[in-house]
């Protein structure tokens, strides 16, 4: 008799997981299955299908929200710019969910490797060096490097050691653990000062200050993000751009964990997708009066 209870106790506990099932899911007819083994079989298979759904469907991206156009911090604490609509448009071509994930820019491979997110998004350059701890995708947009200064200053050309002349005692300003600061550091360190900071606003804001004689930065953000403002009134480029392979990579790319390839083709899938649909032009047109992914 124990038994007998026990049995059709668990038989009302699976016709009510199947009433339930059969509500959401596209197997209504399951409930009226009456061979017990095939009845657990679905409750099984559904259940199995249901925790797994939505696993695949959102994709955690990295953004550093502080490095405008490419990526600010609104007001309402929203992140804009055009890092963050190339991310929502790959996301969408590859029928996912953006999940943004704001990180500053120091701790960026760091988090990618601990999980923490699937990818970054954040004008990341491609070096020989990153590519020892992370995959990158094809590139997405190209960029060089300038010096920034007070309106009038000494100008500085593609040659160091004609610029160290120039520089010899001056106060240089990069953000940490960029491209930028690795050349400086690489090709000045010898006859100047460098000031190193966690986020391109807090350079302009020195050097408006009179902390620092200098910024080397990306050209576009530095010229769009700073020299455009009002902020950027009494500064000028006082170089060209430099994009010397050695410091500044292959462009600029998506950072994927290592071991983790078909996450990088279907990236790149996405990125020849909205280059040859024209979303990437109507994304750049946006922010940019030329076109930024170059040759």
């Amino acid at each position: 008799m124990n038994n007998q209870y026990k049995n059709q106790s668990e038989r009302q506990s699976q016709l009510k997981m199947i009433n339930r099932l059969s509500k959401i899911s596209i197997l209504p007819a399951f409930a009226k299955l009456q061979n017990w083994g095939s009845i657990a079989f679905v409750i099984a298979i559904t259940m199995l299908m249901l925790s797994s759904c939505g696993k695949s469907d959102v994709l955690k991206i990295a953004v550093e929200g502080a490095y405008p156009p490419f990526s600010q911090t609104e007001a309402d604490g929203s992140v804009t710019g055009f890092d963050i609509d190339i991310a929502n448009a790959l996301c969408s071509e590859m029928n996912v969910k953006c999940e943004l994930v704001t990180q500053e820019w120091d701790g960026m491979i760091p988090s990618l490797i601990a999980k923490k997110y699937d990818a970054i998004v954040a004008s990341m350059s491609i070096t020989e060096e990153r590519l020892e701890k992370v995959n990158f995708t094809d590139k997405y947009y190209a960029s060089t490097a300038s010096f920034a200064g007070t309106r009038g200053a000494p100008q500085l050309t593609g040659d160091v050691s004609d610029n160290k002349s120039v520089l010899k005692g001056k106060r240089i300003g990069v953000q940490q653990a960029t491209v930028s600061d690795a050349y400086i550091t690489d090709n000045y360190s010898d006859v100047a000062t460098i000031n190193r900071y966690s986020k391109q606003d807090e350079i302009y804001l020195d050097l408006q200050a009179g902390r620092i004689d200098y910024v080397f930065s990306d050209t576009v953000p530095l010229v769009d993000g700073f020299l455009k403002t009002p902020a950027g009134a009494d500064y000028e480029l006082l170089s060209p751009g430099y994009a010397d392979e050695q410091w500044f990579g292959r462009g600029i790319g998506i950072a994927i964990r290592k071991g983790e390839e078909d996450l990088v083709a279907k990236f790149n899938t996405a990125i020849a997708t909205i280059r040859d649909s024209g979303a990437y032009d109507e994304i750049q047109q946006k922010y940019f009066e030329f076109d930024i992914y170059g040759d």
